[in-house]
């Protein structure tokens, strides 16, 4: 069993900042690969980027050049740094994991990222 913990979502203006952070915890030790989706009202959830456990990183090419993912240094931990926010941006945003040895997934409860105009 994997808990996913998301922080760090909120409102800003049009052309600001805001970062993500996600902290998984498991049972056992395993790699986790990890990402992050986002749901808007009215709109189905989809992929904004994503990273495996050796650092491999991609992100959605409508964020391309503004957001950035990373992992942290304590075990799997993972960020998302979000620049030039637009108001198209605001959604919910969640934390997912699948571990890279079994096929389940996980899903943080989600955080808001409200973008003003």
């Amino acid at each position: 069993q994997v808990q996913l913990v998301e922080s760090g979502g909120g409102l800003v203006q049009s052309g600001g900042s805001l970062t993500l952070s996600c902290a998984a915890s498991s049972s056992i030790l395993e790699s986790l690969n990890m990402a992050w989706y986002r749901q808007a009202p009215g709109k189905e959830r989809e992929l904004v980027a994503t990273i495996a456990p050796d650092g491999t990183a991609g992100v959605t090419y409508f964020v391309k050049g503004r957001f950035t993912i990373s992992r942290g240094n304590a075990g799997n931990t993972m960020r998302l740094q979000m620049n030039s926010l637009k108001p198209e941006d605001t959604a919910v945003y969640y934390c997912y994991a699948r571990p890279v040895t079994r096929w389940e997934e996980y899903w943080g409860q989600g955080t808001q990222v409200t973008v003003s105009s």
